[in-house]
């Protein structure tokens, strides 16, 4: 498009003895591919620079932000870049193909728009040529960023509405735990590997034997038995590797409903984080998407519900409040107080008589209880505490 004259009286000797920057991004690796007529209009605003009077060297391009999403500001450094520019006075000219290309948050955007107002730099898109410090121009900006924002929202909700509509069904493609796979319809069926059925069944009749997943690990660590896991990222993502059965494994599997042939999704809510990054959460059951009997299971339903109450009933010793470290009864001074130095956890009571009287010691055994390992992280003698009282004894 060409510049008229109006364009051109934006245009002075200061904005001309400052640096132009072409920001130019894709927002997946995808489009950078196979979109590649964007990529190429964003980079021929080089032309435009050039008509309105900037050299060639003079042209700062930054496209190390293709393949990352305008949502946000936080991991791209390209982005990043340009606004300490702009807010360095560096900047005569900022081009972009369009908003969208620059930021589809009015946070960022908005920003951008005050530093460019404050160090007299000049915005040019596809469109026209605009002066953030013009009241016209920046109302202007600002609606086509509000207009670019709503679009990503848009977006998203259609393809969360999409999503969602797909789970209600059952028919949404997740992965899937160590156990089952997908044939080539998709459809879930159990892993063809004898071998994982078996490690999976004799994890579940283990579990039934014994009733506690620290028993189960415990079982597997003094047999020297394995179990599979997927890998999930990575070169050899999708691999079958064997490792050693953990604790916190042994909780996930219990409380997978998916061992049951039922069909969950929506157990995890991710929210995003200031910095930019994301935070889960787990969701109450009653807001799940829960289909039952979707595909063939190791455990029936009323088994997976009786697995939860028997791992409910043997955390009450280890529930959340249990670390809060609540006066409890016997003479133990520090009873909840004392940090293990091997593992970091607080230390548990145990009472001994001796001379007819109750005498505390204090122990550890969350390290090895994680790894099925036989012993304690360590344990102390209450006579340790004996004055001079020293702390670093205790974390030792």
């Amino acid at each position: 498009m060409p510049m008229n004259s109006e364009a051109h009286q934006k245009i002075t000797a200061a904005h001309l003895s400052r640096m132009a920057y072409l920001y130019v991004r894709q927002s997946t690796l995808r489009q950078v591919f196979e979109n590649t007529e964007s990529t190429k209009r964003q980079y021929g605003l080089r032309d435009r620079a050039v008509a309105l009077g900037w050299p060639l060297d003079r042209i700062v391009v930054i496209d190390s932000d293709l393949g990352q999403s305008g949502a946000s500001a936080a991991d791209r450094e390209g982005f990043q870049r340009l606004v300490t520019e702009v807010s360095l006075g560096r900047v005569g000219i900022v081009l972009g193909l369009e908003v969208s290309r620059l930021a589809r948050n009015n946070t960022d955007w908005h920003r951008l728009l005050e530093l460019c107002a404050l160090g007299d730099t000049l915005i040019l898109d596809e469109d026209g040529l605009y002066d953030p410090a013009h009241f016209n121009d920046r109302l202007l900006l600002g609606l086509k960023g509000t207009m670019s924002e709503a679009e990503l929202h848009v977006l998203r909700a259609r393809l969360r509405g999409g999503i969602l509509s797909r789970a209600r069904r059952g028919e949404l493609k997740q992965m899937v735990p160590v156990g089952f796979v997908h044939d080539v319809r998709d459809c879930v069926i159990m892993d063809p590997d004898a071998q994982v059925q078996a490690a999976v069944r004799l994890f579940f009749d283990t579990f039934r034997r014994t009733g506690s997943c620290l028993a189960v690990v415990k079982e597997f660590y003094a047999k020297d038995l394995l179990f599979p896991r997927r890998l999930r990222s990575g070169a050899h993502k999708g691999e079958l590797v064997w490792t050693e059965l953990l604790h916190c494994r042994a909780r996930q599997i219990i409380h997978n409903p998916r061992y049951a042939g039922a069909f969950v999704f929506g157990r995890t809510k991710n929210r995003r984080l200031p910095n930019g990054k994301y935070s889960s959460r787990q969701v109450p059951s009653e807001d799940w998407i829960l289909l039952r009997d979707t595909h063939p299971g190791y455990i029936s339903w009323e088994d997976y519900l009786s697995n939860l109450e028997r791992v409910k009933g043997n955390a009450l010793a280890w529930s959340s409040e249990r670390h809060h470290g609540p006066a409890r009864e016997g003479p133990a001074l520090l009873q909840g107080l004392v940090i293990c130095g091997a593992c970091g956890e607080r230390m548990s009571v145990r009472y001994h008589s001796h001379r007819k009287a109750e005498i505390p010691s204090y122990w550890c055994g969350r390290r090895p209880m994680h790894r099925g390992e036989i012993g304690l992280c360590q344990t102390i003698e209450s006579a340790n505490f004996s004055a001079p009282f020293s702390i670093e004894r205790v974390l030792a």
